[in-house]
This record gives structure tokens, sequence and C-alpha cells, in this order.
């Protein structure tokens, strides 16, 4: 694909899809919060005509008062307002972003020959099959384990995210097997909307419609599925804002910090749910600052030892414009780094070395093929330079 076309593409679907994730969630948060702070009526004429709890609240300079019903009111409300197309806006074009980014340069963002040397369709199938397994092992899991114990389910399905880490790593260059396990995740969720939460809406209404008792066990399934797309919120932004961060996706072991880091951040939306029931559990939050402090710890990249003998930039000056500036030239360099001459190599000295050097999380899946030899000769350079 044409550099600049990929990156008109970048810009206006990353927009599109943040924009539409920032209504997804939001929506999410404030319905989970909405429903664990409901309190009974105090109006007996509302207990009787069903309504289960009410939540007052203040913004935008008035009151509002939400009321949820045991199961329906008697009379069709109209407009009668859905929470969907957020949530299908958001995968629709996170899929297309995948498919821009990564499928179109498989061989280079998606494979690393290093890690395993996949044919480009190949890769792309894999992802692709992943994305489907994830949602039919998960949907299966919620109709066998979970209509026993959330708590099991739990469990086992942070096993099997740990499985789809491991996986990932195993078959994708670093950078695109975060990018996977969290697109996983996320097809979970915008299936939970469409295949689970809004067919069991659509069967309230209709119930609504024809006069009769709506069937409750297809509304408590959909809360469930609500509520576990509430945990899997941060892990899935973890994995898109991490991409950007090679000090993580590049570590070693870099499946098993997904997996911490995903237990973390759903700790905190435990810490949150319970703080909208009126429950103050202080030990998470506690717990998960240190757990970030210790994650810190270990992902720090050790110093490359400084060689005694001085490397001049004529001996590193190949090696950028080989392995380097092939993508690093001109205005459609990736984030504007551009290593083309001396000085644009030192202003930039700090991310080469945690990319190139301690990282090694550039060259992309080391599409130019840079030799361990180059990238201590580049970190004894810029260790010298500096």
């Amino acid at each position: 694909m044409d550099p600049y076309l990929r990156d008109v593409l970048d810009v206006c679907l990353r927009l599109l899809h943040v924009t539409a994730a920032i209504a997804w969630i939001g929506a999410s948060f404030y319905f989970v919060r909405l429903d664990l702070a409901l309190r009974p009526p105090k109006d007996a004429r509302d207990a009787k005509a069903g309504v289960a709890g009410e939540f007052w609240g203040v913004h935008g300079g008035g009151l509002y008062h939400s009321q949820k019903y045991r199961l329906a009111p008697r009379e069709m409300p109209e407009p009668l307002h859905w929470f969907k197309w957020e949530a299908y806006t958001t995968w629709l074009s996170g899929f297309a972003l995948l498919v821009v980014l990564y499928y179109f340069d498989a061989d280079v963002r998606l494979v690393d020959p290093a890690v395993a040397d996949l044919a480009a369709w190949s890769a792309i199938a894999l992802s692709i099959g992943g994305l489907a397994a994830g949602w039919v092992v998960y949907d299966v899991l919620c109709r066998t384990v979970g209509e026993r114990s959330q708590a099991a389910l739990a469990v086992v399905g942070t096993g099997l995210v740990a499985l789809a880490a491991w996986g990932s790593s195993e078959l994708f260059a670093a950078r695109a097997a975060y990018l996977q396990v969290g697109a996983m995740l996320g097809t979970i969720m915008v299936a939970n909307v469409l295949l689970v939460i809004i067919p069991a809406h659509r069967r309230l209404v209709r119930a609504m419609e024809e006069k009769r008792e709506p069937d409750a066990a297809y509304l408590l399934r959909a809360k469930d599925r609500s509520v576990h797309n509430n945990y899997l919120t941060l892990p899935v932004l973890f994995t898109m804002l991490i991409a950007h961060f090679a000090f993580v996706f590049g570590a070693d072991d870099a499946w098993l910090v997904f997996v911490l880091v995903a237990v973390l951040t759903a700790l905190i939306r435990v810490f949150f749910n319970r703080w909208h029931t009126g429950r103050r559990v202080w030990w998470i939050p506690v717990a998960a600052t240190v757990g970030v402090v210790a994650l810190a710890l270990w992902l720090r990249p050790d110093e490359q030892p400084a060689q005694t003998e001085p490397v001049p930039f004529a001996v590193i000056q190949p090696i950028v414009e080989q392995r380097c500036a092939t993508c690093h030239q001109g205005a459609s360099a990736p984030l504007g780094v551009q290593l083309e001459t001396e000085a644009q190599i030192k202003a930039h000295a700090d991310d080469v070395e945690r990319q190139a050097v301690l990282t090694r999380a550039m060259p992309p899946g080391n599409a130019t093929s840079m030799t361990e030899e180059e990238r201590e000769l580049l970190g004894t350079w810029i260790a010298q330079s500096g």
C-alpha cells in the first residue's frame, strides 16, 4: 500500500475508532454504575408499577431521575433509545485499522521470522481465526461454566486469556501479538452486544408489544455479558495504548506482562464497581499500585555494556541507512522520526536506543534483518556520543 494513503487511512480510522470507543465505554461505565447504585423507589406507586430501583444524579446544570424496571413497564415507551452502534462502529473501525496497518503489510508488521516463519497469508488467517475462536470458546464457557459459577468462569477465562497471549507471542511479531489479544477481547465484547445483549432487548420489546411477560432468563444473560464487557474494557484499552511503548510489548515474557496487567486493570474495575454500591475496598488500588511499580522495575531494560573502543559515526551510518532509514525518512517518517542525517540520529538517540537496541522492537518484525552485532555497535555509539 502507498505509505501516504496508509497514513491517511490510519488517521481517519483511528479518529473514528477512538471516538466510537469513548462513546461505547462511556455508556458501559455509566450504565454499570447506574445499575449498581440503584436504590429501592421511595414512591409506593413506582414499586407497584414494577420499578426495581431508582437513581438521582446531577450533571450538566440539572437533576436527572433514572428508574429501572424489574422486567418492563406496562406500555411501550416512545422513543426508546438503543445503545449498540457505538459498539459496532468501534469494532468495525478497529478491524479496518488491523487490516490497513497489519494485514496489508503482514510481512513487515504481523510476521517476525525470528518468532515464527509464517507466510503472510497464513499469519492473516491465524489472526482472523483467533478472533472467531476467541468468541466461540468464550460463549461456550459462558453457557456451561458461567451458568454454574461466575467466579469459576473468571478463573477459567483468565487462564484462556493467558493462553491466547502466549499463543500470540509464539506466532506474531511482538507489537502485533499484543494487538491480536486486544482484538480478540474486543471481538468478544462486540459479539456480546450483537449476539446476546441486543437480541435479549429485542425479545423484551417484542414481549411488551404482545402484552405478555418477558422471559427473564434472556435479560439476566444479557446483564451478565454486559458486566463481562465492563471488566474487559481496560485490558483492551491497554493493548490499544501500549502498542506505542516497546519496552512493554518488546520485553521478555511480554505475554505474561499482558496477563498481569489485565488482572490489575480488571481489579480496578472491581474497585469502582464496589464503590458504586457504597463499599470502599482500599486494598485493591494499593495492590494495583504495588503491582504497577513491580512491573515497571521488572521491565526496566538492562543497560548495554560499554565497549572501550570508540565507534565512529561512519561505522553506524550505513547501519542506520540500511536498517532504519528505509522507513524513517521524509515527511511520512513514522511519528516524524527522521533518521537521515547525523544530527537527526543524535536528536532521536534515546528513541533509537530503546526501540532498536534495548527492546529490539525495531525494525518491525526485524524486516531489514538488523544483526545483534549492529545493535551493539549502535548502542555503543549512542552511549559514547551522549
